[in-house]
């Protein structure tokens, strides 16, 4: 159990290695207005608080800078509400009040704004398109050998996806297909596409396609074998001007899973409801270790859940960007609820 005066260094110390990058020295401490007592005693409880684990001394200098444990132990113990400034707010209320129609704009506006306020690196994951229910199916014909199918879901999200068309589909058995598809399977979530597929349309295939086999597995191909991932970053070179970050291996190792979608959706994914902050070595992966990740999910309709994440370095400003974090996930919560 810390006492009064070990709780107030150390907090000073957090703070104030937040604000520099700077080793701090019992100096500093004690030209602080709410430190009251002598250099020598500031001394002896920071000797005892890096005993304990909670502060780290440098190479380079006689001050101390915040440990891993030091920052849980802030993040959970010492850190009071933070009211976020008149201009932070409006920032983020302007960005949602330009009559944005659609998932991805929403999203990516996020994304930028998050990483603009903190010089952080913003990362949200949408909902899964498979968790969605279709809005709307085209198949458009490019070629006798080329079509492209657009999928638009209830969420605004629209896809893309390119195909080559077997030789013995017709023209007009793809447009049939785009009639019974949109006819039959509007408003059904995406990930009971393929079963309904499967159970209800095939003899509706049967009846209006020349050739049954080709038509079906070229709609499960085209349609329900791939399974995209929702993920936009903000500001990744952000995390260049941060003190931490001047070696290039370092660099290059954390640009490398950011660009590994698949496995930091996976990351963000396996994050518990709600708030969650992982600091240092509490992150999963080698190369996010010198880093903390702030998560929140948020909610598009009843039960689809997305999550947005701040990367930055331990020494993070973690007063303010939880509540920056905090307001911006339930501002997108609020906007998709507003449209379903």
């Amino acid at each position: 159990m810390l006492s009064n005066r070990q709780l107030l260094v150390l907090q000073v110390i957090i703070d104030e290695f937040i604000h520099t990058a700077q080793p701090i020295g019992s100096r500093a401490i004690s030209k602080k207005d709410e430190v009251s007592f002598s250099s020598a005693t500031i001394r002896n409880e920071m000797a005892d608080l890096e005993e304990m684990g909670f502060i780290e001394k440098t190479h380079s200098s006689s001050g101390r800078v915040p440990s891993e444990k030091g920052y849980r132990f802030y993040v959970d113990h010492l850190l009071s509400p933070f009211r976020l400034s008149n201009t932070d707010v409006d920032i983020i209320s302007d960005a949602f009040a330009k009559g944005m129609i659609e998932f991805e704009q929403v999203v990516q506006k996020s994304a930028k704004v998050l990483s603009d306020l903190t010089n952080y690196t913003s990362i949200i994951l949408g909902p899964e398109v498979f968790d969605t229910k279709l809005k709307q199916l085209q198949i458009i014909s490019l070629s006798n050998q080329t079509a492209v199918a657009i999928l638009v879901t209830n969420t605004g999200h629209v896809e893309h996806r390119s195909f080559s068309v077997p030789a013995n589909i017709q023209s007009s058995d793809l447009e049939k297909l785009v009639n019974i598809l949109n006819d039959r399977l509007v408003g059904v979530p995406i990930v009971q596409l393929h079963e309904k597929l499967s159970d209800e349309l095939t003899h509706l295939l049967h009846k209006y396609t020349s050739d049954f086999d080709a038509a079906y597995h070229y709609l499960k191909g085209a349609l329900f074998d791939q399974q995209s991932v929702q993920l936009y970053v903000g500001g990744k070179t952000n995390i260049l001007m941060q003190p931490e970050f001047k070696d290039v291996e370092k660099i290059r190792s954390l640009y490398s899973i950011i660009e590994q979608e698949e496995e930091m959706a996976e990351l963000l994914r396996s994050n518990k409801d709600g708030m969650n902050i992982m600091i240092g070595h509490e992150n999963k992966i080698d190369a996010m270790q010198d880093c903390s990740l702030i998560t929140a999910t948020y909610s598009l309709g009843d039960q689809q859940m997305g999550t947005i994440a701040l990367l930055g370095p331990t020494r993070m400003e973690y007063s303010r960007v939880i509540s920056l974090v905090n307001m911006l996930s339930k501002q997108l919560t609020n906007t998709f609820h507003s449209w379903y």
